[in-house]
């Protein structure tokens, strides 16, 4: 056996493995990889189905159906509830993202080691730098191709260039990138070198096993220790996994959490701490069609205020997403439809300060977070800095999306207002989160931390943590190959306890 489809599986059964890992996303691939190439047997169980990319839909809704989490309408709640995106597939949220790839700023490693002197020793940056460097040689990370840009990703280097702001092409996982704009439901060439394409299938090669559509709704322990999982499969199959040396929890920073509650495993801060980077976005109108469903869906970004906390890219989405943006209702916005090719979409992301928690409640997983007044300043500011580089690079108007401000907006002078005296309401702003951080972090001092800075559970022998939960804070930037990075420390530090 290498990949059981638990939709197929209807009998349920006992099973045994050296290491099982929960979830199969950037995290859990990264980890199943060295455990396998080390020579333990590994069973990875993923609670989605295995999309090969010519069952990739062209509609963004029916991408949401067959394989995001909740249909893509998880929501953080709170004074302004905010949609959660997470993919729920094998690869996790790697095959539906935006193929962005950042390394682990030294800027935010330096952070994490004041706060917790630990950490240098358990995260050498020497060594994560040697991973990293492997890791986007496997993904063929390069900077996005002029030649599959598009225009959407070239206006935006315009205007930052004359703002004065620092900006570059985006550097993506992908192989023979042709620009079909169709990242987010999944790319129909396979050209995203996304964790079911690369370390997936690596894992499996070197003997891990897979489990696709399957549920764990439990961690067994036997004195203490973490023991294995149980599972149920989408077929109606109920699987106990049993682990001789470990459980792996790479589920994300909102189900890992979720897990460990609802298994009664509530030692230090669990579900607390959480911390994210939520976006905001505006449309802008230009003169001339864009077609921003055309090109590298993210191609091009803003990094020149990173260090305040924003980060500007170009977005890339369905029509019908693209079209619920617009403005207007009845004939204005059947007009704005007419238009559609000359509108563009462009995306702040924030690297909030607020935290928030993640609870487990009448057999569910609820995430509360509310934004901080400082993270409301940089919704303000950063729809200010993206209308003034969509007008310096030639759009007529920009529409912010947010509630009680007179839109369209055409000057400079109009958006520096809107910075000063827009809404101080965070229910106000068109939000989405989609990098989420901190639920089980990393630490020397069991009081304020669930993990060791070997990734082992404080209180549980036997259970690690490997995903974006352990990371002490959020980090600013988009995650995947920083949580690849620490994943592997993690399969590095499993393999070395044997």
């Amino acid at each position: 056996m290498t990949h059981l489809d638990g939709r197929q599986l209807t009998r349920s059964a006992n099973h045994t493995t050296d290491v099982v890992i929960v979830g199969s996303g950037p995290a859990g691939a990264s980890a199943a990889r060295v455990l396998a190439r080390s020579g333990a047997r590994v069973r990875i169980i993923e609670s989605g189905p295995w999309v090969q990319p010519a069952d990739s839909p062209v509609s963004a809704f029916s991408a949401m159906a067959q394989a995001y989490r909740a249909m893509g309408a998880s929501l953080a709640v709170g004074r302004a509830p905010i949609p959660l995106v997470q993919g729920r597939m094998v690869g996790g949220s790697s095959p539906i993202n935006g193929a962005i790839c950042w390394r682990l700023p030294r800027d935010i490693h330096d952070a994490w080691v004041r706060d917790d002197p630990a950490l240098e020793a358990a995260l050498p940056w020497r060594e994560l730098e040697t991973i990293t460097d492997a890791v986007e040689a496997r993904l063929g990370v390069a900077p996005t191709d002029p030649a599959i840009a598009g225009r959407k990703n070239a206006l935006m280097a315009r205007g930052a260039e004359a703002l004065g702001l620092e900006h570059r092409p985006i550097r993506r996982n992908v192989r023979a990138c042709r620009g079909s704009g169709r990242c987010m439901q999944g790319c129909p060439h396979g050209a995203k070198q996304s964790a079911d394409r690369t370390l997936i299938p690596d894992a499996l090669e070197s003997g891990a096993e897979l489990l696709s559509s399957g549920e764990v709704t439990s961690i067994e322990r036997r004195d203490g220790r973490a023991i294995g999982v149980m599972c149920s499969t989408a077929g109606g199959a109920r699987l106990r996994v049993r682990a001789r040396s470990a459980v792996v929890l790479a589920a994300s920073a909102i189900q890992t959490p979720g897990l460990l509650l609802g298994s009664g495993i509530r030692h230090g801060p669990v579900g607390r701490n959480f911390q994210c980077h939520p976006g905001v976005s505006l449309a802008g109108s230009f003169e001339e069609p864009v077609r921003m469903w055309e090109g590298a869906t993210q191609g091009h970004e803003v990094i020149g205020l990173r260090r305040e906390g924003l980060k500007f890219e170009a977005l890339g989405m369905g029509l019908a997403i693209l079209a619920g943006r617009l403005p207007g209702a009845g004939r204005p916005f059947a007009r704005n439809i007419g238009n559609l090719a000359h509108h563009v979409d462009w995306g702040a992301a924030i690297r909030a300060r607020a935290t928030g928690r993640v609870r487990r409640m009448l057999g569910r997983t609820f995430v509360r977070f509310r934004p901080s007044e400082h993270d409301v300043r940089l919704f303000r500011r950063g729809l200010r800095v993206l209308g003034e580089m969509m007008l310096a690079a030639g759009a007529s108007r920009v529409d912010l999306g947010v509630r009680g401000v007179a839109e369209p907006m055409r000057s400079p002078a109009e958006l520096a207002d809107f910075e000063r005296n827009g809404p101080r309401d965070p229910a106000a702003y068109t939000v989405a989160i989609t990098h989420m951080f901190g639920t089980c972090r990393m630490g020397s001092d069991p009081a304020r931390s669930v993990v060791r800075p070997d990734f082992r559970h404080h209180a549980t022998p036997g259970l690690y943590v490997a995903d974006s939960s352990v990371f002490p804070t959020n980090i600013g930037v988009n995650p995947q190959i920083a949580i690849m990075a620490l994943a592997t420390l993690c399969g590095r530090r499993v393999a070395q306890r044997g």
